[in-house]
């Protein structure tokens, strides 16, 4: 592989023609001044230079016009035999280079049509015709193939290029398709949920405050979840407008944790306390909405199993990890609670974060989820 690359780089060179040209017309002069060729009257010595020169000397020009010095070095080849009855030895290199660049440069006509002159010499006898005619033929044949194979190659790439945009289209107008059904589906019920949760307020005769306390926090929750998960869909969806996403809320940070423990501490029967250990710095985005999704869940899980039991949220930085400890006095473990979906929710975020968690009963009672990130500082600019 490196030896193709380099003869490539080599024959890409923007001298090479220049440099070819220049050796094949010193080697095309020595060998029709040279002592071996006999005597030759003047004229005939002036044309055989003539035509020396003629199938050397225009390869320099074989870049900038390929064709006019392809017709050039083919005529001053073929008539160097037909009128001297020699074969110009040191110009083979430069037609073989002139025909392979029509044959690969140019339609199977032109190629077929630098054929014609070749044949025709070798059909009328001329000195080395068929010899001619077999090599040009094949040089042409050699080019042509050469452009075959490189425009299939560029078409199969075209073709896969069409393919692999086709498929994400269609995997885009998918997820869109996914995206608006679930929208529409689960955002009725949620809010259906916060509806009735709004009326029943109003609607249950001698509701005492604590459960209408209750039933406002239900709606809130309702709200929440709505907004949330419209927040979700938001990213796979392909017809949002730019302005919408440019508008859409950022996802919640450490900095909301705060937030998050007082609508806990209202809508629990218990209460909820937030402890922060070591001093607290600029994280990773994407880090501290795992560790808000844990202490969400932790919460949830919390409320759901232990509803009247004190909750503890602590958070304690260090220099290269945050550990989260979220433990609940309630009854501990069960087996609802060990096998539900917000811990494996909570055990595959931390995995995506590099990190570890623990959640099971606590050494005290209660029951306790302990996770630790590894940090990694924000980026600043």
């Amino acid at each position: 592989m490196k030896g193709t690359s380099t003869t490539r780089k080599a024959l890409s060179h923007p001298d090479l023609p220049l440099l070819a040209a220049t050796t094949l017309t010193a080697l095309a002069l020595g060998e029709t001044l040279a002592p071996g060729s006999g005597p030759a009257p003047s004229e005939t010595l002036l044309g055989l230079l003539a035509l020396a020169l003629g199938t050397t000397v225009p390869l320099a020009f074989l870049r900038s016009q390929p064709l006019l010095t392809a017709i050039t070095v083919t005529t001053a080849t073929l008539l160097t035999p037909l009128t001297y009855g020699r074969l110009p030895l040191s110009g083979l290199p430069a037609l073989a280079a002139v025909l392979y660049t029509v044959g690969r440069q140019s339609t199977g006509r032109t190629a077929a049509a630098f054929a014609v002159p070749f044949a025709a010499c070798a059909a009328a006898g001329v000195t080395h015709g068929t010899a001619l005619l077999i090599g040009a033929g094949a040089t042409l044949v050699a080019g042509h193939a050469h452009r075959t194979r490189t425009e299939h190659d560029h078409r199969t790439a075209v073709d896969w290029a069409h393919a692999d945009t086709a498929l994400a289209h269609a995997t885009l107008g998918e997820r869109a398709r996914i995206a608006r059904e679930l929208h529409d589906i689960v955002a009725h019920h949620v809010s259906t949920i916060s509806v009735q949760a709004e009326t029943a307020r109003y609607t249950t005769p001698g509701l005492p405050p604590e459960g209408a306390e209750k039933f406002l926090a239900i709606g809130d929750t309702a709200r929440l979840a709505l907004t949330e998960m419209r927040r979700l869909l938001g990213v796979l969806r392909e017809d949002v407008p730019e302005e919408a996403v440019r508008a859409r809320a950022p996802q919640p940070g450490l900095d909301q944790l705060l937030a998050l423990v007082d609508e806990a501490r209202e809508t629990s029967g218990g209460a909820v306390r937030l402890i922060v250990r070591g001093p607290a710095g600029p994280l990773d985005p994407g880090l501290e909405l795992t560790a808000y999704r844990i202490v969400q869940e932790a919460l949830t899980n919390a409320r759901r199993h232990a509803p009247d039991a004190a909750t503890d949220v602590e958070l304690i930085y260090g220099e290269n990890e945050l550990r989260l400890r979220i433990r609940d006095c309630g009854p501990g473990a069960g087996p609802s609670r060990d096998g539900g979906h917000g811990l494996l929710g909570m055990r595959e975020r931390t995995a995506v974060a590099g990190g570890t968690l623990h959640a099971g009963p606590a050494a005290a009672g209660g029951f306790l989820v302990e996770a630790t990130l590894p940090v990694r500082a924000r980026e600043t600019r």
